[in-house]
């Protein structure tokens, strides 16, 4: 099944780093259009349609807006790279194949927002990217795509690398513009939003490499070309990571909409040896845990909502039928323990809670009562805690009660005591 390549076009044919063979490749045709008329860039990136890659999935273009509408002295744009989900790997594939085409997003987002100064806040465990973008930013600002003058337009804008220190929470945006002011990676309430108060309280866009990635094409090619891909409310394409159990694991790009079943059984192979599909968890660790009667479910986030599913990120971690989905949920549940920033306590105390439920299941000591506790610690997590962490760790484990209810319910001292 052939790819619909458009953050990905040219990944794997050029040399990375070379800002010349890109651009001989075509890329830097849109910053070129940008900078003949930056009046338009955001008016063309919400008519495109384009929604985060993030797992938000907010509009880019009303995003901008506030940015480019706040009055200050100072404004920024800050790539998210922190690429903390596990089973995900798509920035890291951005990164590494085509680094200019984040570049030339990042600079076509600060010539429509008015900012002179950008960040790539990166992952730790990508010490082997860190290598190939500082490479690439040298060579787009000896080349003139980067700097005081950009392609001899007058525009100033640089990009500095900034490298995390390996904590998932500084994912999500207020919690990494912390970080970069060199505190405490931790959420902050909000309001105020990045786009009016972000980086040292100053208007601050705030997007993922996918989404500033998407930029270039819509400026080179027009809001309609990239809205004839995708769907109707969720135009364009998608890079979605396939992992688990699946035969051809990697990162693929294609148009919003594509089924699971496309995904896993012609894109993916399938599961090795033969074996059974037996789970699905969509949208990265915090998603939720789907059966395999769901299969043809489209990959976009409003069919992903209606089946129970999560778009998220574009993650799809694949189980066959020698899962043990309560082994999944307590490795998860691990995670979200160990890597909770500890700042509210519905997900500092919440977390180890559900872990110590989840463990009473797996070693079969749950009793009357326990399930209904797990049910409504998690539920409660989800509209208590600050940010996205704490509200999305019990998805795994709702979902679980949802499609696969047998996994507690047969839990040896929980099946003894309820029949």
């Amino acid at each position: 099944m052939e790819e619909t390549r458009v953050v990905l076009h040219k990944a794997g044919e050029i040399q990375p780093t070379s800002s010349r063979e890109y651009e001989a490749a075509g890329g830097y045709a849109g910053l070129r259009k940008a900078l003949a008329d930056p009046d338009q860039i955001v008016d063309m990136i919400k008519a495109s349609g384009l929604r985060g890659r993030g797992g938000a999935g907010f509009p880019t273009g009303l995003k901008m807006s506030f940015t480019k509408g706040a009055s200050a002295d100072k404004k920024y744009v800050v790539c998210n790279a922190d690429e903390g989900e596990p089973g995900t790997n798509k920035d890291r594939v951005i990164m590494e194949e085509v680094p200019h085409r984040l570049i030339e997003g990042m600079v076509i987002a600060a010539l429509g927002v008015g900012a002179d100064q950008g960040y790539i806040y990166l992952r730790a465990e990508y010490p082997y990217v860190r290598t190939i973008l500082e490479k690439a930013l040298a060579d787009a600002r000896a080349n003139g795509f980067l700097g005081r003058d950009i392609l001899g337009s007058g525009f100033a804008f640089d990009i500095q690398l900034f490298i995390g220190a390996g904590a998932y929470v500084c994912g999500e945006e207020t919690a990494l513009l912390d970080s970069l002011e060199g505190k405490r990676g931790e959420p902050r309430v909000k309001p105020p939003y990045p786009g009016v108060a972000g980086l040292w309280g100053k208007p601050t866009l705030v997007n993922n490499v996918e989404t500033l990635s998407n930029l270039p094409a819509i400026m080179e090619h027009g809001p309609e070309w990239f809205k004839s891909m995708g769907t109707e409310k969720f135009p364009g394409t998608k890079l979605f990571t396939l992992s688990g159990n699946v035969v051809n694991r990697g990162v693929y790009e294609f148009p919003v909409g594509i089924t699971i079943r496309e995904l896993f059984e012609v894109v993916g192979g399938g599961c090795p040896n033969g074996k059974r599909l037996y789970a699905i968890q969509t949208g990265g660790a915090s998603g939720n845990i789907i059966p395999a009667s769901l299969l043809d479910t489209p990959m976009d986030p409003e069919s992903c909502a209606a089946a129970g599913a999560t778009f998220g990120a574009g993650d799809l971690m694949f189980m066959d039928e020698n899962c043990c989905l309560l082994d999944v949920l307590e490795n998860l549940t691990e995670f979200f323990v160990k890597e909770s920033c500890g700042k509210c306590c519905a997900c500092r105390e919440g977390n180890p809670q559900l872990l110590h439920l989840v463990q009473k299941f797996r070693h079969g000591t749950a009793q009357r009562g326990d399930l209904d506790l797990l049910v409504e610690l998690g539920s409660a997590m989800t509209i208590g805690c600050l940010c996205g962490l704490g509200q999305a760790a019990p998805n795994p484990i709702l979902s679980v009660v949802r499609f696969f209810p047998q996994v507690f319910t047969t839990s040896d001292a929980y099946a003894k005591e309820v029949s």
